[in-house]
């Protein structure tokens, strides 16, 4: 049991790691290690590791994702995107589940009933693989926000529908009404009770009810009351309760919810990679490898028939680009709700003696691992392909659009880069505008800004505002869009002799910029004093020597540019070294 409960965390973030290293999904090798720690090496045997206590884990744990999801979904991402999520979560669900329980029924050879409850079951895609996709893809415009809305919305409703599937399955049968009645009950109850749950946490929080420390602990213990409440009420209707709570609590203006999306962001790695290996080490790798010809060709049928249908159904005439449209046909991997419910509805399947319990397990694991395998392996040169995602953006977001930022601006941009500036000082703003330069008038760290921001072909952000509290702040704000390596701020300027930079907590900044003096005050003094922004070009008689030999120290360097047109900033701790072929952007000190 202990070698067991070992094996899922080390085999889960070991998965992960490597999955990042090696640029492929991570679900993927989740499914492998689950499936050969599992029934291949006989590790790792969920079901006498857990017991009776396994699938009450597994969902609280798929509950927990979904509200972790719910709190990365902006209502203000609708406003361009609005009609056709609302379609996709409709009509698109509508289509995917009659043409997959058609199929289904026809092909793979299921009953009619498991056909239906297959149908309904695969209707989901859901966060746990969207998410990690859309990093790697870098979707342009809107189209991002429309996937994340799908697979994260469609997961308690493909759940709800399955539930009311199978329990017709279990009753002999039931009329429309029951049906219908019992979806509307079920999207009522866990509404309210999603609201609830959020209001319960803002209150909490804008009343200093809870300390610092708890309001991770409690925030969690609501969710899973939440949960577990709606459910009780209602089968199945707590996974949507969790999602509107998540939706909710994201989208209110009262409180900071910093610290919660923080902590279950921690916490959804950990568990999307305990409850994959779990759920596949239960798997018979025979059965599934040496499935059906049939049951292949089923799967290739949701692929290149059932997606496409759905999504050109939802999208006719709303306004979206072909391009984008492909795109959407070409993107529904199955994730951890379907391999949870599927695994539950399996045994309770095999309780009363239905002859489709097994198949209804190996044909759902046999859609995710193919369809996360292909749509993950293959997404990202499809949306390049399709001219609708950004492939290494090299641009440079400025927080802060003083006169030697936007002199810096304009000769990134002069070289080919994608450059925006942003600036609370409207003069600064209007004085970009007149040089050619994108600018937004607005605080960087305000919500409304981060939606109206266009960030095509922009791929890390420089914090060169006087305040030294509103760049590390900025460098924090950005942090999840272009990663901790690519947001970078002026050092501080520093009071005192013992005073470093450097005192600085590294997880509270980004990194520093040029050099450490170069703070605001010792830039904005170089160019009152008539300092120039010059690029020269590495040669093989003029290398980098031979600048620092021409310029020595009245020259800083900013930015290396290879040969491929990679932009690298320089920063404090690192310095340059441009090779023949590069060349360096730096500010020439005036000389003396």
């Amino acid at each position: 049991m202990l070698i067991g409960l070992a094996s899922i965390i080390v085999l889960g973030i070991l998965a992960q790691w490597l999955a990042w290293r090696l640029h492929l999904p991570a679900i993927l090798l989740l499914l492998v290690f689950g499936i050969i720690a599992g029934p291949v090496t006989g590790i790792l045997k969920p079901d006498l590791v857990f017991g009776e206590t396994l699938f009450p884990l597994v969902s609280v744990s798929v509950a927990i994702i979904l509200f972790e999801g719910g709190l990365s979904l902006k209502l203000s991402e609708l406003r361009k995107g609005g009609a056709v999520i609302r379609n996709l979560v409709t009509i698109g669900i509508l289509v995917t589940w009659l043409l997959t329980a058609t199929a289904a029924y026809l092909i793979a050879g299921l009953q009619l009933e498991t056909a239906l409850l297959i149908g309904a079951l695969l209707v989901v895609s859901g966060p746990t693989v969207i998410i990690p996709l859309l990093r790697q893809v870098k979707p342009r415009g809107h189209i991002g926000s429309i996937v994340k809305w799908e697979g994260i919305v469609n997961d308690p409703i493909g759940a709800i529908l399955a539930v009311l599937v199978f329990e017709v399955i279990i009753s002999g049968g039931a009329s429309t009404g029951v049906v219908i009645g019992g979806v509307l009950k079920a999207f009522l109850l866990g509404s309210i009770i999603g609201l609830l749950g959020a209001a319960v946490i803002v209150i909490f929080l804008k009343r200093y009810l809870v300390p610092d420390f708890l309001q991770n602990p409690v925030s969690l213990m609501l969710v899973v009351i939440c949960y577990v409440v709606s459910n009780a009420i209602q089968t199945e209707s707590g996974l949507l309760a969790v999602t509107v709570m998540g939706v909710a609590l994201t989208n209110q203006k009262y409180v900071s919810i910093r610290h919660i999306l923080e902590f279950k962001e921690n916490l959804r790695v950990l568990l999307i990679a305990s409850l994959f290996i779990i759920l596949a080490a239960r798997l018979d790798a025979a059965q599934l490898m040496l499935a059906s010809p049939l049951n292949w060709l089923f799967v290739a049928m949701l692929i290149f028939l059932v997606r496409p249908a759905a999504v050109w159904a939802s999208t006719f005439d709303a306004g979206l680009k072909k391009s984008e449209r492909h795109f959407l046909a070409w993107m529904a991997p199955r994730g951890i709700v379907a391999a949870a419910v599927a695994s539950v509805f399996a045994i309770r399947l095999g309780e009363v003696g239905h002859p489709d319990a097994a198949k209804l397990v190996t044909l759902t694991f046999q859609v995710i691992i193919v369809t996360v395998a292909v749509y993950g392996l293959s997404a990202p040169r499809v949306a390049r392909r399709l001219k609708v995602s950004q492939r290494d953006p090299q641009g440079v977001l400025f927080a802060g659009a003083q006169n030697w930022a936007r002199e810096m601006a304009a000769i990134l941009k002069k070289n080919g880069y994608e450059v925006a500036l942003v600036d609370s000082n409207y003069d600064n703003i209007a004085e970009c505008r007149r040089m050619g330069l994108t600018a937004h008038y607005g605080n960087v760290l305000s919500e409304e800004l981060m939606y109206n921001l266009q960030l095509d072909g922009i791929g890390r952000l420089l914090a060169v505002t006087p305040n030294d509290e509103v760049n590390s702040l900025a460098a924090l704000h950005f942090d999840d869009i272009f990663g901790s390596s690519e947001v970078y701020q002026l050092p501080p300027v520093t009071t005192g002799k013992s005073a470093k930079p450097d005192d600085m907590p590294k997880h509270l900044r980004g990194r520093f910029l040029f050099n450490p003096e170069a703070n605001f005050t010792y830039l904005s003094t170089l160019f009152e004093r008539g300092a120039i922004l010059k690029k020269n070009s590495m040669t093989e008689e003029f290398g980098y020597d031979s600048f620092i030999v021409k310029y020595g120290e009245q020259a800083l360097p900013l930015f290396v540019i290879s040969e491929s047109g990679k932009l690298t900033v320089c920063t404090a701790a690192t310095a340059p070294s441009p090779k023949p072929g590069q060349a360096i952007i730096s500010v020439v000190k005036p000389v003396n």
